[in-house]
């Protein structure tokens, strides 16, 4: 943490070269990883060369690179210096939700930039974020104060009645159900070519008990290295409160949309499709 602190003191296009350095670097260590994204990006577009799924892990951990020192920008740099490198589109949208005083579940996507993407979020509007404690007790009590630098709370990701009573009480909370999150309360929906994810439910029950407005927002990094866009789309008009189905198939489709505005920027590294239906053969051989 001390290494990073330092790091991350340093002026913003060193630190563009230096995570791109330590990304391309990481591949030689992390060949695991490498597999995975290589697979998962195989599974999802089919259509690509292997030129194509090549270049894009090699961005991808360029990314990574990048999302270790964002990660230090999150929570080490003080609120003037993150207002600098990024502008929002879309803060209407968020601001009209959370008006409404019904609560807001914010969806979310892994991105390299998601440590950073909560800091920005919470600098235009503080909220609540659903996630996984860490093991360490240490890095616990690290992670959960950087996060909460410009956020109202941290919420266990399991505990979902916090969720729904932060909702209800007009509150707007993040979660991200891109992930595979096992075959305990989920529905295998399409996840770009892939025609049967595990897809968590936990998004339609927490719509079905606190009938929160829905939107999503992604934090994007500039191709042109000037910073970040932070994106906040419209509240769903349409998502589907009785149909678990046609939730779960409507969450990812908005899902693949978000990945699609900077998909070397996602984070392929996780087994997405880990989890199969009964009598499916495995996607992973690693």
């Amino acid at each position: 943490m001390a290494i990073l602190w330092l790091w991350v003191q340093l002026p913003y296009p060193v630190l563009l070269k230096m995570g791109d350095f330590i990304g391309r670097a990481s591949m030689r260590f992390l060949k695991r990883r490498v597999s995975i994204a290589r697979q998962n990006l195989k599974l999802c577009f089919p259509h690509y060369t292997d030129e194509q799924v090549d270049a894009i892990v090699v961005q991808n951990f360029s990314s990574l690179g990048m999302g270790l020192i964002e990660t230090g920008m999150a929570w080490f740099w003080p609120d003037a210096r993150v207002r600098k490198w990024f502008e929002v589109r879309g803060l209407e949208h968020i601001t009209a939700a959370c008006d409404k005083g019904q609560g807001v579940m914010a969806i979310g996507v892994h991105f390299m930039s998601l440590e950073l993407g909560g800091r920005v979020m919470g600098l235009c509007r503080p909220m609540m974020a659903m996630y996984r404690p860490h093991n360490n007790k240490a890095m616990e009590f690290i992670q959960t104060r950087g996060r909460s630098r410009s956020n109202k709370a941290m919420l266990d990701r399991r505990n979902l009645k916090g969720m729904v009573k932060a909702l209800k009480a007009g509150e707007a909370v993040w979660f991200a159900p891109d992930q595979d999150y096992g075959p305990k309360g989920s529905s295998f929906a399409p996840f770009f070519a892939v025609q049967k994810a595990a897809t968590t439910n936990g998004t339609y029950t927490i719509a079905r008990l606190a009938k929160p407005a829905i939107l999503t927002i992604v934090l994007i990094r500039k191709q042109d290295g000037t910073g970040y866009q932070l994106v906040i789309e419209p509240e769903f008009e349409d998502y589907p409160l009785d149909d678990e189905q046609a939730a779960a198939e409507y969450v990812n489709r908005k899902i693949e949309r978000e990945i699609m505005r900077a998909p070397e920027q996602y984070l392929w590294l996780h087994r997405r499709f880990k989890t199969r239906p009964e009598g499916e053969p495995k996607l992973y051989t690693v």
